[in-house]
């Protein structure tokens, strides 16, 4: 599994992206590749956990979704995580 940690800077902007956005999650999720993903309560950012085997994977499904380009978001971290339980 990968997590994905965006940090948001209040540029109105990203909203305009957002719906799309979330296509792609809902979309992913189906394809079981998303495990969760939100934003955080005070929207200063959003953590998602993809369900991948290979960083491989998890780099091309970030590079496919232009959100993460979108003014006002930032790619804060990209990390491998070993969840103990499922």
């Amino acid at each position: 599994m990968y997590l994905l940690e965006l940090a948001f800077d209040g540029n109105p902007e990203r909203l305009e992206h957002r719906p799309a956005h979330r296509e792609v999650l809902a979309a992913l999720k189906e394809r079981g590749k998303v495990a969760m993903a939100g934003p955080y309560a005070d929207e200063s950012g959003a953590l998602l956990i993809f369900d991948v085997d290979t960083e491989d994977e998890f780099e091309a499904l970030v590079a496919a979704d232009p959100y993460y380009r979108a003014p006002g978001v930032t790619i804060a971290a990209k990390r491998e995580w070993n969840p103990v339980i499922r």
